[in-house]
């Protein structure tokens, strides 16, 4: 018996499921997990897929989640590290063993009556030296059938764990869906999640959130590596070259759109390489490197249509063998297609609501739930880049940190050097969405995008991007971006194909094409630079986009400075330095 057969037998004592299933991720497994889940399986009163209209959208289900289960439930997300202070203050901390002495009663006999599903899965190219191999038990085929959409799931990876104890290792169960009895624990020494009551994506699909950037970030801490909360593109410009990018924007702003972005400028392309995640390595030549570890998207679905994104409206009707699964989304029921707000103006008369109930536009509620999801394979994308699936990764030339601010930040700037950057990243704030619990429209600082994801204390972290740099030979441009700045209320900005116009502005600074104007928070471009061939902007509108207002700023830099001290003697002092810096330029 392998290790890994003994760690599942020692869970299935636990957890007492009546069958215990491995998945191998295969076209006719993927289609028996559903038919189990619409004719067997139940959640929330009713099945757990619901086929949809497969001619108009091809291999697509429907699935209800809990109305509890909606989101990621940050205050129920721990960091399970031997000390507190390793944990950091920008996560909830709990004792191994006490958690795991709580979460050992709540698992005991939980798959009474249910399947077992094994799920082993590689993050990254199986060929890749920087893939990781993991295995997730669940009983749920929601999170089966996710994974293996999500993932590289099946016999390569039991080959690459083979009787060896190095692999990612994550117990999931619905549990009882009481929301009081719902955890998400990670234990980053161990290599480790347990995840109790919800099946919402963040909080179940333990390869998405939980291993690839919780855990795994405290594995880059380890072994000199960084797993980041950024998309990857690729830019081909006009002669045909084509530069990596990568961007860390938090959810809902704007990040799946930009990772297939379509277009306006002639000549310009971007080959989407993924959406949400990248682990980067420092390669032979000293340049850095960087591979989507995940195998499909999740992504937020009111907004999306042909007007905002039209590649994902095409990747989500391409219908290959991966089946694609909507989830909260509200139902057309007079032709059964998934529905939401965004996707185009006219309400449907006969439509269901994202709980199962007749839709009544008068109530003022929304159809879909504001954090509805889709779960579809990046096989399907068209605009998928040939670079993909190359072990190596791709070499980043470079990096974008972005964020929801009606005010106060430019569309876009570029950092001093590496440190700068940095610091830029570390600033980051954001106004919230209905993606996390909280708020909506209050500012958060969210550094890098990591701030609910990062799998230790953040200061290290901090010192870690540092200590990084420095062993890069030929560091990539930091920019800083923000679509959404405003002015009486309007966007000032067109945003979504247009930012196109932004990302030349950035290909041209990388290939020194062009100057800069030099502000206190970074070089803004000189009007002219930006391309606005065919865009009816005023000119005291383009003026306000790169607007640095001492005022605004002053404020910023007061609740920067609250942000960073709750991270005390820990916090790297040449972050300090760069606020002194910016405190003196303003």
């Amino acid at each position: 018996m392998t290790i890994l057969e003994k760690w599942v037998e020692q869970q299935a004592e636990l957890t007492k499921p009546d069958k215990i299933h491995w998945c191998d991720g295969s076209e006719e497994e993927m289609r028996h997990l559903i038919e189990i889940g619409q004719k067997k399986e139940k959640i929330n009163g009713g099945p757990v897929f619901f086929e949809l209209n497969h001619k108009l959208w091809p291999n697509c289900y429907l699935h209800r989640s809990h109305p509890s289960d909606v989101a990621r439930t940050e205050h129920l997300t721990y960091v399970c590290s031997p000390e507190k202070e390793d944990a950091g203050p920008n996560n909830n901390w709990m004792d191994p063993d006490q958690a795991k002495e709580k979460l050992r009663k709540l698992f005991n006999g939980c798959m009474k009556g249910r399947t077992m599903y094994v799920l082993p899965f590689i993050m990254g190219h199986p060929d890749s030296p920087y893939a990781k191999a993991c295995v997730e038990l669940t009983d749920i085929t929601y999170v089966a059938v996710s994974m293996g959409i999500m993932t590289r799931m099946g016999k390569k990876a039991l080959e690459k764990i083979g009787n060896s104890s190095d692999f990612g290792k994550g117990l999931h169960s619905i549990g009882d869906l009481d929301p009081n009895n719902r955890f998400i624990m990670h234990f980053p020494q161990e290599n480790l999640i347990w995840s109790i009551g919800s099946g919402y994506g963040g909080n179940a699909l333990l390869g998405k959130k939980c291993f690839s950037l919780r855990i795994a970030s405290y594995l880059g801490l380890q072994q000199g590596w960084l797993a980041e909360h950024m998309l990857i593109i690729g830019i081909e410009t006009p002669q045909g070259k084509i530069h990596y990018i990568l961007a860390a924007l938090p959810s809902a702003c704007g990040k799946t759109n930009l990772a297939m972005l379509k277009s306006t400028l002639p000549g310009y392309k971007v080959w989407t390489l993924g959406d949400d995640i990248s682990w980067i390595n420092i390669g032979k030549d000293g340049r850095l490197y960087a591979i989507n570890p995940e195998f499909g998207f999740f992504g937020v679905a009111p907004g999306t249509s042909m007007k905002t994104n039209p590649i994902m409206i095409e990747t989500l009707k391409a219908g290959t063998y991966y089946p694609t699964l909507f989830t909260n989304v509200a139902l057309n029921k007079d032709t059964n297609e998934p529905w939401w707000e965004g996707i185009n103006e006219d309400i449907p008369k006969n439509l269901i609501d994202w709980q199962g109930r007749k839709f009544v536009p008068e109530q003022g509620n929304a159809a879909a739930h504001p954090n509805s999801r889709f779960t579809v394979s990046i096989k399907q994308c068209p605009v998928l880049s040939s670079e993909f699936d190359n072990p190596a990764g791709v070499p980043i030339s470079a990096i974008i940190f972005g964020g929801r601010r009606t005010q106060t930040v430019p569309l876009i700037s570029e950092s001093f050097d590496w440190i700068n950057g940095g610091f830029s990243g570390a600033r980051m704030g954001s106004e919230t969405t209905a993606a996390a619990t909280s708020k909506v429209g209050v500012l958060r600082r969210d550094p890098m995008a990591m701030l609910p994801f990062c799998g230790y204390n953040m200061a290290d972290y901090f010192k870690h991007w540092i200590e990084f740099g420095k062993r890069i030979n030929n560091p990539p441009k930091i920019f800083s971006v923000n679509w959404f700045r405003k002015d009486n209320g309007d966007f000032l900005w067109p945003g979504f194909g247009e930012n196109i116009r932004v990302l030349k502005w950035i290909i041209d600074r990388i290939e020194n094409n062009i100057g800069a104007k030099e502000t206190p928070i970074g070089f803004v471009p000189h009007i002219k630079d930006i391309d606005t061939t065919g865009l009816d902007i005023p000119a005291e509108n383009l003026e306000k986009l790169f607007e640095v207002k001492k005022d605004e700023w002053i404020e910023e830099i007061n609740d920067i400075e609250k942000f960073f001290a709750q991270f005390g003697k820990r916090m790297p002092q040449e972050i300090w330095n760069e606020l002194e810096k910016l405190k003196k330029s303003i």
